[in-house]
């Protein structure tokens, strides 16, 4: 049973995927994507893909359970991109999507990241209310997506840490 305290309540950290319960989470968000999306319109990085170098995987636990994910994935080209960002339903309404998406955002930002970049489904109402309200703007396809009438793409900038650091120095 997963815990309904209200409130983010969770700590967020770097973990490996490959753990069973993180695993159950995954496989939970891709049952709902493929519920809503054809394969085609479903961008889904497989445990593999989330171990690699270029990959920050996060995971939210309340209690020692994993009740939510998500991962900054950094392209090549020097822009990051949010991936796998899910809650488990039974711990929905608690700001913990809130909560992941800021971890990734200063994770990027420690990076020297100057860019966020991500995709979603037309279908994922809260997840699209939770990216504009995070000061993410509607931008069109990226990297190698291509236009798809079922997703939206979105960018926010942020400042690097270090250009902070240094504008604190001044």
């Amino acid at each position: 049973m997963i815990s309904r305290r209200s409130g983010p309540g969770a700590a967020i950290r770097l973990e490996s995927p490959r753990q069973s319960d993180v695993m159950r989470l995954l496989a939970a968000l891709d049952a709902y994507l493929e519920s809503l999306y054809p394969p085609e319109s479903n961008h889904i990085l497989d445990v593999d893909t989330l171990c690699a170098p270029n990959i920050r995987f996060f995971v939210a636990r309340r209690g020692g359970e994993a009740v939510g994910c998500g991962a900054l994935r950094i392209d090549s080209s020097g822009y990051g991109e949010v991936k796998r960002m899910f809650v488990h339903p039974e711990a929905r309404g608690q700001r913990l999507g809130r909560a992941i998406l800021a971890r990734i955002e200063d994770e990027a930002s420690r990076e020297g990241l100057e860019c966020l970049r991500l995709e979603t489904g037309i279908h994922q109402a809260a997840a699209l209310a939770l990216y504009r309200r995070a000061g993410y703007a509607e931008r069109g396809p990226f990297g190698e997506y291509a236009p798809d009438p079922l997703s939206h793409f979105f960018e926010k900038s942020i400042e690097p840490r270090a250009k902070r650091r240094a504008a604190r120095g001044r």
